[in-house]
């Protein structure tokens, strides 16, 4: 019992110490990994700002281009068919939009499931347009939809919005 003691008496401090040192040097260890995987994430965030602002950019476009008023003054009627030109109407859309799928890698999916719904409003409120009876022309539907166009009920200014407040939280 004597020889455990006198073999216990000194080897004890050097385990305690041995355990410490051991506990230490393992949340130093930790803590550098989680600090090296923080500072990756930043410069990892630092550089895709730009591509993702540019999505933003390009999506800001997209929506402009879509207007109901800019895309009525851009793509005129080729003949007096209402049906050909709404048609034609929802066609530019829909290339339009084409265009910009990739973006939707670099935005939120609330962002791209608002452009892609101001889209699809946009298309179908061209087609109610369309069964409007009192509307005989390709003409007569360009002129009521530039005259009697609400500003407020504009989906693709609703989606603006939306991504005007998103584009605000990346900085915010």
């Amino acid at each position: 019992m004597n020889d455990i003691l006198e073999i216990l008496i000194p080897v004890a401090p050097a385990v305690v110490v041995g355990l410490l040192a051991y506990y230490f040097f393992d949340g130093f260890l930790k803590n550098e990994k989680n600090r090296r995987r923080f500072l990756m994430h930043k410069e990892a965030q630092a550089a895709s700002l730009p591509i993702r602002l540019q999505a933003y950019e390009r999506l800001t476009l997209l929506l402009e281009r879509i207007s109901p008023l800019q895309l009525l003054i851009r793509v005129k009627p080729t003949t007096e068919d209402k049906k050909t030109y709404v048609d034609l109407l929802a066609a530019t859309i829909e290339q339009e939009f084409e265009h910009n799928l990739t973006q939707q890698v670099y935005v939120s999916n609330e962002c791209w499931a608002t452009v892609k719904s101001s889209k699809n409003t946009l298309i179908q409120h061209l087609r109610k347009t369309l069964a409007d009876t009192q509307l005989e022309t390709a003409q007569d539907i360009r002129e009521y939809i530039l005259t009697n166009f609400d500003e407020s009920q504009n989906p693709t200014s609703l989606a603006l919005e939306y991504l005007k407040a998103e584009v605000q939280e990346l900085f915010g």
